[in-house]
This record gives structure tokens, C-alpha cells and sequence, in this order.
């Protein structure tokens, strides 16, 4: 694949993840919303390898950061990135790149289980960066303790991204094997 093809599609999964973060369910305890948008990194990680998954979700940011309403709840700008959430935002990069070296390496000559065993693996290590990156921010910008961080950004949100990781591995498998990547 050639570099302006790769450069095009940095840019389409990093409107994939803008879309998918407009798709969110406000929840009452917490900032955090529920939506797609790790379906964004995870997809793009998976199959544009490290260097342009982590350029597209760089893009996204960036393009939240202007201002352009690309974040959760048709949200953007800076504000959003210093607020409670902007961790778990700054997350999807460290998330797509982590995805995408699983991308390059032997699990990609594996049979097609392994192949998405190995892509989910990838994906989940993705998310435990971005819960990390995600919780420390939002302890930092409230004030909250370990405890409290958790039971409001992390343990409610685990069963609903263990199905995206599903979801993700096998749908990167299936665009992978139709466009020949």
C-alpha cells in the first residue's frame, strides 16, 4: 500500500472514530459516556499498523482540539481535553498504536482464530493503556481517589468493551482479508 493510501486512511479512521463517538449514552455518575468511539483506534491500530493508526487517531485529537465537534456528545476543543474525559481521549492514540503493532507482527501469518485471538489480545492491552492514561487524568482534574476513579471510569464500562473488542478483532479480520491489506 502506498503512503498516500495510508495517509487517506489515517484520515477516514479518524472520522470512523468521530462518528463512532457521537453514538454515547450519558451516564448519571460519571463524565465518562458510553460509546463506540474505541472502535475507531482499535480498527485503525489493527490495520494500519502503529505508525498510521497512532497518525489517525493524532488527527482526530487534533481535530477536537480546533474545535471541530468530533468528541462525545458533539463536543470539541481544548476545554474538552482538559476536562474529566480528556485522558481516556489522549488514550485512543497510545490504544490505536498498541493495536497496531500487533498488526506487524507473527500474529498476522496466523491461522484466522489465532489471527483474531491475537488482534483482541492487542486491542485489550490497547484499552488497559487507555483506561490508564484515562483514569489517571480524571483523578488528577477531580480530585477523585483510585477507588472512586475506577468505579466511575473503568469497572462499569468493562463488559460493554470487552464486546467491542469482540466485535473489532473479527471486523478487522474480515476488511483485512476484503481489501487485501
Amino acid at each position: 500500500m502506498t503512503k498516500t493510501n495510508l495517509l487517506l486512511l489515517s484520515g477516514l479512521f479518524s472520522a470512523l472514530t468521530g462518528i463512532c463517538s457521537w453514538i454515547n449514552i450519558p451516564l448519571f455518575f460519571t463524565p465518562v459516556p458510553i460509546n463506540l468511539a474505541l472502535i475507531g483506534p482499535y480498527m485503525a491500530g489493527s490495520l494500519l499498523g502503529p505508525r498510521y493508526g497512532l497518525l489517525s487517531q493524532i488527527i482526530y485529537i487534533m481535530t477536537g482540539a480546533l474545535g471541530i465537534p468530533v468528541f462525545a456528545g458533539f463536543s470539541g476543543g481544548l476545554g474538552v481535553l482538559a476536562g474529566p474525559t480528556g485522558g481516556f481521549i489522549i488514550g485512543y492514540a497510545v490504544c490505536a498504536f498498541i493495536c497496531g503493532l500487533g498488526a506487524n507482527g507473527k500474529v498476522s501469518t496466523a491461522r484466522r482464530p489465532a489471527k483474531i485471538a491475537g488482534s483482541a489480545a492487542f486491542m485489550f492491552i490497547g484499552l488497559s493503556a487507555c483506561y490508564s492514561f484515562g483514569l489517571m487524568w480524571y483523578m488528577i482534574v477531580t480530585g477523585a481517589s483510585l477507588w472512586s476513579g475506577l468505579a466511575a471510569c473503568v469497572l462499569p464500562f468493562l463488559p460493554g468493551d470487552g464486546l467491542k473488542i469482540a466485535v473489532a478483532a473479527v471486523m478487522s479480520q474480515q476488511v483485512a482479508k476484503a481489501v487485501s491489506l
